[in-house]
């Protein structure tokens, strides 16, 4: 995993409880208990027990290979490519489709390994990596050799089990991920539009045997997440988010192509608390790795439970999601946006559905909304869409309508039921005010108009992903002197309670700096300027800005967003889900 800094940035509601896999093997420092797992069902069964003898195998051969190459792996070294030689060797032998992908624009450059089992269908693909590289300071066994070696049994176990496939499986270990995720990235800027909507979904194995581990996951309440979950859930072991690992390791740059991700952890510096103790076994107070970056990252800084448990909630993932005779896996998601709203009696406000096909294929899905109170209508355009799609909600309350603030459940019907929650406040008008969402084209899906914007601005690129459907508005990331703009003129009404604009922000920088704001974003409503963000605010995902303009009823106003770039190191400042709603 790399070091913890400021960095850039299929679907499967699982039931069926798990094998009673043999988990051999004794944890090297403080081993977490083992309770006994739910009965197995015939889906469960379907998975293979991974050997952890074998795994461990692979283990000690990642620490020959650091100790005959200066005592480390790092990557660019001549124990990077060594390990390299090795995993490339096992998966030639075992008929897996392997290509080498020079990383040209890391720090030191060297092969990413990608590794196609060539069975299923080549545009569903699952994803499952891990970086190959270690620090220098150590022979990074746990960190990474354990992620790397629990894929490359699992990739020689599915190849020896050779079962029909469903979908296509892929592996990949990654060159520079210390250097901050650099193989990945580039892996992934090199794919089309195309070739990353085949990737249905990427899970990332990163320090998956601490010593005095815990039970982590990537996006634990995802539907990605869920075939992990629900392997690791079949012990009692209560696995938690994984925190620390946010933006820190290789699933970050597929997330930020819109790809949708997890995969399991065990911890690196962070300490065990005692509740986490309690439940897992282990220390409290103690970082869940000692030796995280250190040359003691040797084959006896392991926790083989931990270990055993990762190899083989692998090997489950893949049976589910790729393997013939496994869960179905259509599904599709829905969000709204904004996800709550006022409305006058007598008005009415609008927000954007979206939807997402989170594994499988695209299907239909009708929507339907409830919950409204009396008085109060809700209907959508179009009324039903293709998974990946967007329709509009229209609420409309009528001169009579019940004042107060309701939970609306906005519900998404296809091969399953999807649900998301909109609380809408109902006012009681008056004073001339008519409420409503005002900005036009809030998600930039219909092109520029009402927006004046610069030269491609409003975009649907996919180097930086939109929040919702397609579009959005992506000013600067040029990595040299630009200035970008984005306005809107709106007319306030007067008369209404509220006036609240809302945007959510994803800020992307390759700037280093933890002090100096090189690179700024200014938001103003005329010419007065209601914020000023920076490289200084880089963070994973889109966070929601909001700021009253109560101040400006009655008038009409431009709202406008600013980004200026200096010469060096991208800084992007995404913009998606512009509203101003009155009420």
């Amino acid at each position: 995993m790399r070091r913890s800094t400021p960095t850039t940035s299929l679907a499967l509601a699982l039931v069926a409880t798990l094998t009673t896999a043999s988990l051999a093997g004794t944890a090297s420092a403080a081993p977490a208990p083992a309770p006994a797992p739910a009965p197995a069902t015939a889906a469960a069964l379907a998975a293979p027990d991974v050997s952890l003898a074998n795994v461990q195998a692979h283990l000690t051969q990642f620490n020959s290979i650091a100790s005959s190459n200066g005592g480390n792996r790092r990557a660019g070294s001549a124990g990077y490519a060594a390990s390299v030689s090795y995993v490339k060797g096992k998966l030639q032998a075992a008929g897996y489709t392997v290509t080498e992908q020079n990383c040209t624009t890391c720090t030191y450059p060297g092969s990413n390994l990608i590794a196609e089992w060539p069975q299923g269908p080549t545009d569903q693909v699952v994803m499952f990596g891990a970086h190959l590289d270690s620090v220098s300071a150590g022979p990074g066994i746990n960190d990474n050799g354990s992620g790397s070696a629990t894929l490359l049994e699992n990739a020689l176990v599915l190849a020896a089990q050779n079962p029909t496939m469903t979908k296509r499986v892929r592996f990949a270990w990654w060159n520079g991920e210390e250097q901050g995720l650099q193989g990945s990235k580039h892996y992934v800027n090199q794919l089309s539009s195309t070739q990353r909507g085949y990737i249905k979904g990427y899970y990332n194995f990163d320090m998956v045997a601490s010593p005095n581990g815990g039970y982590f996951i990537n996006r634990i309440t995802s539907a990605t997440a869920a075939p992990l979950k629900a392997y690791w859930d079949s012990f009692g072991i209560q696995p938690e988010e994984n925190t620390e690992g946010q933006g820190r390791s290789d699933d970050y740059s597929f997330a930020n192509a819109g790809i949708q991700t997890s995969g399991y952890a065990a911890g690196a510096s962070y300490t065990k608390t005692a509740a986490q103790a309690s439940k897992w076994g282990g220390t409290a107070g103690a970082a869940y790795d000692g030796c995280y970056h250190r040359s003691c990252d040797t084959t006896s800084n392991i926790n083989t439970t931990v270990l055993n448990r990762s190899a083989d909630g692998v090997a489950y993932a893949i049976w589910q999601l790729a393997v013939g005779g496994g869960t179905p896996t259509n599904d599709f998601s829905v969000a709204v946006s904004p996800t709550s709203g006022s409305v006058a009696r007598g008005g009415s406000t609008t927000a954007t559905v979206s939807t997402a096909t989170t594994s499988g294929s695209a299907q239909t899905v009708a929507l339907s909304a409830s919950g409204a109170p009396s008085g109060v209508s809700v209907s959508f355009s179009p009324s039903s869409v293709t998974s990946g799609g967007s329709a509009t909600m229209t609420v409309t309350a009528s001169a009579s309508a019940t004042t107060g603030t309701f939970t609306l459940t906005v519900t998404g019907t296809g091969s399953a039921t999807r649900t998301a929650s909109y609380t809408l406040t109902v006012t009681g008008g008056g004073g001339g005010c008519t409420g409503g969402q005002l900005i036009g084209n809030s998600s930039f899906e219909s092109g520029s108009t009402p927006w004046t914007a610069s030269s491609g601005v409003i975009t649907n690129d996919s180097g930086q992903a939109a929040r919702t459907g397609s579009y959005k508005a992506w000013l600067d990331g040029y990595g040299s002197s630009h200035t970008d703009t984005l306005s809107q003129s709106v007319t306030l009404p007067a008369g209404c309670a509220s006036y609240t604009l809302a945007f959510w922000l994803h800020i992307d920088s390759a700037e280093t700096t933890t002090s100096t704001a090189y690179d700024k974003l200014t938001v103003q409503v005329g010419s007065t300027t209601l914020a000023t963000y920076s490289n200084l605010n880089k963070a994973t995902g889109y966070t929601q800005r909001t700021f009253n303009l109560a101040a400006y009823a009655g008038q009409t106003v431009t709202l406008k967003w600013t980004g200026v770039e200096d010469a060096s190191l991208q800084t992007s400042f995404v913009l998606d889900d512009v509203t101003l709603q009155v009420g």
